[in-house]
């Protein structure tokens, strides 16, 4: 078989692998339709990105972000929203792995034998969900003392959850045992999340255009999760707090931040908060992917807003991750975007 003898890791990582090359096929073959312009060229067509971020995202080895895959099909003249679903379904495989823990080897997590098996039990675990009361960015205060950007605390997922069972077939050199592997997945079932997102905002009464623009205090000073690491807000580049949308428009929201810190961003990326998203909220993606960024370097962080078909007030948060999916600056308020929808 073709997984025989993988662990759980290694498949993920396989799996990872081919989300980002299947998806670097397409926009290659995109390409190639139109007859492979250079990427200067499909550069000054976009005039909106560099002609070496449109390389990358046709090398296979991260999966770019969905906006510069819109700039690259809309240099090759076709529509994005027809490569939409494709890159959604890349990037929710690449999101799934990277946030994988493995809590301890097989060698240790060994739970019970019976003739001719081995029961393995590894874990794996969602992303956590902030416990803290409603904190938006404000952009007119300045950056926390920590130097982090505007991110808040998080809690442990909770503990409740359902075993799945995944057979994987191996050889074990001594006896030729077959090993099962039982992987235990959060569920997420009981977590406030799901429970009308209590701890996500635990809101008195619904928010309204009157509650804009909503500030908050920092939270608790804490460490960053890597040492040296440091983010700086900027500037909203687009849709500042109260911005006015027409139902049902597509918009983009950017954020310009700064690495103030020594630590290189790598795979870092933007966690929305409040998912499920229902349907009378802006709709936008779950995890927004960060160009690299080396230290004392800016970085543009750009997504796709999808306001709701009735008027309202939009308010959503984002926390940075690293590539794992840790919350990288737990002592800082999250990222934010708010707008009024008409």
């Amino acid at each position: 078989m073709r997984n025989k003898g993988l662990t759980v890791a290694d498949q993920a990582t396989k799996a990872r692998a081919e989300a980002i090359e299947g998806f670097a096929r397409v926009l290659r073959e995109l390409r190639e339709t139109v007859g492979n312009p250079a990427f200067r060229e499909m550069s000054g067509r976009s005039r909106a990105i560099s002609h070496t971020t449109l390389h990358e995202a046709a090398q296979g080895n991260r999966l770019p972000s969905w906006a510069t895959t819109v700039e690259f099909v809309k240099a090759c003249g076709a529509d994005p929203a027809q490569y939409r679903e494709r890159w959604e379904q890349a990037n929710t495989v690449v999101r799934s792995v990277i946030s994988l823990h493995v809590t301890r080897s097989a060698s240790d997590s060994v739970s019970r034998l019976s003739t001719g098996d081995a029961i393995v039990s590894a874990r794996v675990t969602d992303s956590p969900v902030d416990p803290e009361p409603v904190r938006p960015h404000d952009s007119s205060e300045p950056p926390p003392d920590t130097g982090a950007d505007d991110e808040t605390p998080v809690a442990p997922t909770p503990r409740n959850r359902r075993r799945l069972w995944l057979v994987l077939p191996g050889v074990v050199a001594a006896g030729a045992v077959a090993v099962a592997v039982v992987v235990a997945i959060d569920s997420g079932k009981d977590s406030p999340a799901e429970k009308g997102s209590a701890s996500v905002q635990p809101l008195k009464a619904p928010l309204s255009p009157a509650d804009c623009p909503m500030h908050s205090s920092n939270p608790p000073p804490a460490p960053p999760a890597h040492a040296g690491d440091a983010s700086s807000f900027i500037a909203d580049i687009t849709l500042p707090d109260c911005s006015h949308v027409r139902r049902g428009q597509l918009v983009s929201k950017v954020w310009r931040l700064k690495n103030v810190g020594t630590v290189p961003w790598t795979g870092y990326s933007l966690h929305r908060l409040d998912v499920p998203q229902q349907s009378n909220q802006c709709q936008t993606i779950s995890d927004i992917p960060i160009d690299d960024t080396a230290p004392g370097d800016l970085v543009d962080i750009r997504t796709e807003i999808t306001a709701p078909k009735n008027p309202g007030f939009c308010f959503v948060r984002f926390k940075m991750v690293d590539s794992a999916g840790q919350v990288t600056f737990p002592g800082s308020r999250p990222v934010n975007f708010q707008v009024i929808v008409d």
